[in-house]
């Protein structure tokens, strides 16, 4: 099918540096940011493994996974039905309609709909900010995606406990000023935290992200990763940013 039978007014196609994949975006609404892509870098799917990405917007992280991994099948939620529209129309210009599905609706609903103990992974990229925080419009395509407004992350962590097999593993980028209320969150349902990640932006600077992974029944104990520099100067990547993204 050709690009343009598959774009709207005001969207683009942009190149995602993997296996020659392509995604939709609109600027209007959402688009994915580097929190995304090193997501996708950290999660580990192995070999057969069938993956649920939790508000999966664009539906970048299952296509970058699918392109990155050996999972046998990659399913989106999404509960915005034009960012699914979206998505499902980059699988198909991506061809990738037998290893991706995109499914519109509501992520509290997920266990329910997909039947418990039914993934080995999850991955997640969640709204960061607490309902109140700075929000304008609770309607607002880009502010369901930055804020709690339509799920919370006790949402989130008890749904992966009720959807993840036992010794599944939960995947999640978020923001270190709520780390402390995540990995208790975590722990309270049964995934234990096991490894985390800090992203500096700069080797100066505070970290602004943090990726952790958690398992599903696992023990108490957690492996904390090297830091992750973003930026060696200003516009410049360092090598381990360039790797992720597979310039």
């Amino acid at each position: 099918m050709e690009n343009s039978n598959l774009l709207k007014p005001g969207e683009r196609v942009d190149d995602l540096q993997r296996n020659g994949y392509q995604i939709i975006q609109d600027e209007k609404r959402f688009c994915f940011g580097m929190d995304a892509v090193l997501l996708s870098g950290f999660s580990k799917v192995k070999r057969g493994e069938r993956v649920l990405d939790l508000g999966t917007g664009t539906g970048i992280i299952p296509i970058l996974l699918e392109a990155r991994t050996e999972g046998s099948h990659f399913t989106g939620l999404e509960i915005q039905e034009d960012s699914a529209d979206m998505a499902r129309r980059s699988v198909a210009l991506n061809h990738l309609e037998e290893k991706i599905d995109i499914v519109t609706g509501d992520i509290k609903d997920a266990s329910a709909r997909f039947g418990a103990s039914s993934f080995d992974v999850i991955t997640t990229n969640p709204p960061y900010m607490i309902h109140e925080h700075g929000l304008q419009n609770d309607r607002d395509a880009k502010s369901i995606a930055r804020h709690e407004v339509l799920c919370t992350l006790e949402d989130i962590v008890t749904q992966s406990a009720k959807l993840l097999k036992p010794k599944g593993r939960m995947f999640m980028v978020h923001r270190p000023f709520r780390l402390v209320e995540i990995l208790t969150c975590m722990s309270k349902h049964g995934i234990e935290p096991k490894r985390m990640q800090l992203v500096y932006p700069f080797i100066d600077k505070e970290p602004n992200m943090v990726l952790i992974e958690g398992l599903r029944g696992g023990n108490s104990r957690i492996t904390v990763e090297k830091p992750l520099i973003v930026y060696e100067k200003p516009g410049v990547y360092t090598p381990e940013i360039y790797d992720v993204y597979g310039y």
